[in-house]
């Protein structure tokens, strides 16, 4: 199918080429006023001004007239737990009683809750709840995203996550990428042997993820308490033997060394941030790995935000998400992310925009496909609602200001 979409308000984030985004470049947000989009069989084919459309696309039959409107590519959310048994909210009603982690957990909470329940749960049960899960996000404008286990903690969960997503990939209309979590936290069963797990992980989980193809990266919960760098370390070398990169969550409490280890690793990034420091910051601008801000999850637990101006500066190259999960960032609207960014971490509009695209593309290897507005990309488009500028859509962080979401050329109220 063709289709024209013209009298294009502003088109934003039209880019000839790849590049991730460092320092003034994130800031630079290349538009084209007065635009039209022609799109050939859901790929971004040509586009422009209107002063200036080829007689022949003008003639095209199916239109969309986006006048008042500005178009955007979709967000790449390159962040989430979406896979997961069942929401949390009594845990978030003890938070606001005053409980502490600790005490959540010895009531049965935390990320040992979700497992219990998602261990319980039917694997086709689980992929229902994903899907609606992943409908409801790419309805808010989300067409790209990763997903992670993590909440099976056991051989069988695991690999019914990984499973579920693999399902999630072969049968949505977005490209999907898949991330092992199995060292989220330690299973009661190895309270008090770590090694044990870690050898589970590594004998019995890997084997059979790298044989039926169900994972693209891993990643280790590398904290105090969780997983340590070394452990970290000996856990992403083994993926690594799989062929899955390191992506790696990293300082969110403390400088647990995360974002050291992995650089070392050459990880294509390592996410969360709250807790940086200079070093650490210097670390990661010198190198290729991307740092990953998840301003939701700072904001719901009450954390401090993410440094993200002095990482920045720095010349680190960021990306934002979601962490869509049941625990501590139950949200997958990229939408409140991005004004979030803006409104805590002084980001600037185009530098939230920019990060949450073209940069979250990067974040997942889908740079090719989606993040930008590009000849030969996926047409997965937001289209707004009339809106004065670029800069309102995170000022007026509580409304609704999109008015159709394309998937590859098609509306997805129509798929």
């Amino acid at each position: 199918m063709q289709t024209l979409v013209k009298n294009i308000k502003q088109l934003v984030n039209v880019r000839e080429e790849n590049i991730l985004l460092r320092k003034e470049q994130l800031a630079e947000l290349p538009s084209i006023y007065n635009a039209w989009l022609f799109i050939d069989n859901g790929i971004i084919a040509e586009y422009g001004s209107m002063e200036h459309i080829p007689d022949a696309i003008s003639k095209i039959t199916h239109i969309i007239d986006a006048t008042y409107k500005m178009i955007l590519p979709t967000w790449c959310d390159s962040h989430t737990h979406l896979v997961f048994a069942a929401p949390r909210e009594a845990e978030f009603v003890d938070k606001i009683k005053g409980l502490s982690y600790a005490e959540i957990a010895a009531k049965g909470g935390g990320i040992l809750n979700s497992a219990a329940k998602l261990n319980a749960m039917s694997e086709d049960e689980l992929y229902r709840l994903a899907k609606q899960r992943l409908n409801e996000v790419i309805r808010l404008g989300t067409g790209a995203i990763e997903i992670k286990s993590g909440y099976g903690l056991s051989v069988e969960g695991e690999l019914k996550m990984l499973r579920v997503i693999k399902k999630l990939k072969e049968q949505s209309s977005i490209p999907i990428k898949s991330t092992f979590l199995g060292a989220h936290t330690y299973p009661s069963a190895f309270k008090e042997n770590h090694q044990g797990y870690i050898d589970l992980i590594i004998d019995e989980m890997l084997p059979i993820i790298a044989k039926e193809k169900l994972a693209d990266y891993i990643d280790v919960f590398c904290e105090y308490g969780f997983f340590s760098a070394e452990e970290t370390k000996t856990i992403c070398e083994a993926g690594m033997r799989y062929g899955l990169k390191p992506k790696i969550h990293a300082n969110q409490l403390n400088l647990s060394g995360g974002v050291e280890t992995g650089v070392a690793l050459g990880a294509l990034s390592v996410d969360h941030l709250e807790t940086m420091d200079e070093n650490t910051i210097n670390t990661l601008a010198t190198s290729n790995t991307i740092g990953t801000l998840l301003p939701t999850a700072a904001f719901f637990l009450r954390m401090a935000f993410q440094p993200a101006r002095k990482l920045i500066d720095a010349g680190c190259a960021i990306a934002l998400a979601t962490d869509f999960n049941p625990g501590s960032s139950p949200s997958g609207n990229m939408n409140l992310m991005v004004a979030m960014s803006c409104i805590q971490m002084k980001m600037l509009p185009e530098e939230a925009i920019n990060a949450a695209t073209i940069n979250g593309a990067f974040a997942m290897e889908l740079q090719n496909e989606v993040g930008s507005i590009t000849k030969g990309k996926k047409a997965n488009l937001i289209i707004t609602k009339p809106i004065p500028s670029i800069a309102y859509l995170p000022y007026s962080f509580g409304s609704n200001l999109i008015d159709e979401v394309l998937i590859n050329g098609v509306s997805y109220s129509c798929l």
